[in-house]
């Protein structure tokens, strides 16, 4: 009997998942998958790995999630380490697969390994569904407010493009899917060094990753009133409640950005619109920007002159690089925002602005080394957001003005007018110095390619 086989990357949830339901839909046996690429742990040209402890472990119980969802209904998550092209091939060669589905990925190599799936195999039936942003490529693509190529080259052409339509429904979770396929990968299984739900020498953490602990988290922020003063408090450096958190979880996929918004209307529909929970909306728009960005943009999201072949006045110092990486820099509120990612895994919005800008103009640094140190560090790394946001910052991608450069004595005043968040982390990072509270990075001149 033929057989289908369910790619799953950013899309790691049962509900609002239109992936799933194609796949049931067809009515086939079925293989759910995930692959855990070893590229994701080796070095890479910037020193850094793209896959850094702390997303790991949030990775590793997002998956751990998953596959417990998939075990209530009957099915499994099979769990490969290799190259995503190399491991589907296997499956497609042994296990009659007629077609592979997966969700829509912003990532430009994510994409080359869906192309490289393309061209090896003509004639198998390959679909994708959008999973991962609130519409489609052919509302973002419009040619009728759009560029001549139909894409919006700024935020605000794209804003006002989009922000009148309706947000698709979610769709269901499907209420049985079709049975297990008992599966071998040889040459392709996970070393114990590498264990799902293996956590290194961490200690406490802010977030728990899977579909689960995302939609408690998403329940528990729209029934207080917090959505209300959201445009308030969302600059702030350190408070839980203070923004909406939803990050960690969006990036991998074990929350839907459509049921975010679902949520957000219903609570609207009970308290009431304001500026607040407009802004809540707002920021999921410029999420969405930076999927379709880097979609339309592809490998040159990842260039050092950017999308607009503009080359920013930086360089390389690798002293400089590390003290920036570990909170050592002549800026105090710069540190306390890294030695909180640091350890957390986790960084204001507000924070992760200073600080970029703190590399880029004050330090006179690559940008793309500090995009590379936010992806192994961030929990809720994104590949669209991070390098998108890194370029705004760095005035090589869509920001009008071209970069963003902040006085940093400045911002201390206004967002830590006390030192109270600057104290709380330089008291933290102290207690844990001989602790493993980063990731490593190395001091080394390394080259740097274009």
């Amino acid at each position: 009997m033929s057989t289908t086989l369910l790619w799953f990357t950013n899309d790691l949830r049962l509900h609002d998942n239109p992936a799933l339901v194609e796949a049931v839909n067809i009515n086939q046996l079925l293989i759910c998958l995930f692959c855990i690429n070893p590229q994701w742990f080796k070095t890479n040209q910037y020193n850094t790995r793209a896959m850094g402890n702390r997303r790991w472990r949030f990775l590793s119980e997002s998956l751990a999630n998953l596959d417990k969802h998939l075990k209530s209904k009957g099915q499994k998550l099979i769990i490969a380490y290799g190259e995503p092209s190399e491991v589907i091939t296997q499956l497609i060669n042994n296990y009659s697969v007629n077609t592979v589905i997966r969700s829509q990925h912003s990532g430009f190599y994510e994409n080359q390994q869906w192309r490289n799936i393309r061209e090896n195999y003509p004639n198998l039936s390959l679909k994708t569904a959008h999973t991962f942003t609130l519409f489609t490529p052919e509302i973002v693509f419009s040619t009728e407010r759009g560029t001549s190529s139909g894409f919006p080259t700024t935020f605000s052409s794209f804003r006002k493009q989009v922000e009148q339509i309706t947000v698709a429904q979610t769709t269901p979770i499907p209420k049985e899917l079709p049975p297990a396929l008992k599966v071998e990968l040889f040459g392709h299984k996970l070393p114990d060094h590498k264990k799902i739900g293996q956590s290194g020498n961490e200690k406490a953490h802010l977030f728990n990753g899977g579909e689960t602990n995302g939609l408690v988290h998403l329940k528990r922020y729209f029934s207080e009133n917090l959505a209300s003063s959201y445009k308030r408090t969302r600059n702030e450096l350190d408070d839980w409640d203070s923004s909406c958190k939803f990050s960690p979880w969006l990036a991998n996929g074990s929350l839907s950005v459509r049921q975010i918004v679902s949520e957000l209307k219903n609570y609207e529909a009970k308290n009431g619109e304001n500026d607040s929970t407009y802004w809540i909306y707002f920021e999921l728009l410029w999420r969405e920007y930076f999927q379709w960005y880097a979609l339309h943009y592809g490998k040159q999201i990842f260039l050092f002159k950017g999308i607009n072949n503009k080359k920013p006045l930086t360089t390389f110092y690798p002293q400089r690089f590390k003290q920036w990486c570990l909170g050592q820099t002549p800026w105090p509120i710069v540190n306390a925002c890294m030695i909180q990612m640091n350890q957390t895994g986790y960084m204001s919005n507000r924070g992760r602005q200073l600080v970029a800008s703190c590399l880029i103009y004050d330090l006179g640094l690559d940008w793309r080394c500090g995009a590379a140190y936010f992806e192994q560090q961030l929990l809720d790394y994104d590949v669209a957001n991070n390098w998108g946001n890194w370029q705004y910052i760095a005035g090589v991608g869509a920001d009008p003005r071209g970069g963003r450069h902040f006085n940093l004595e400045k911002q201390t005043q206004q967002y830590d007018p006390k030192g109270i968040f600057i104290k709380h982390w330089n008291k933290t990072n102290n207690a844990q110095r001989t602790g493993n509270a980063i990731d490593s990075v190395d001091a080394a001149d390394w080259p740097i390619s274009e």
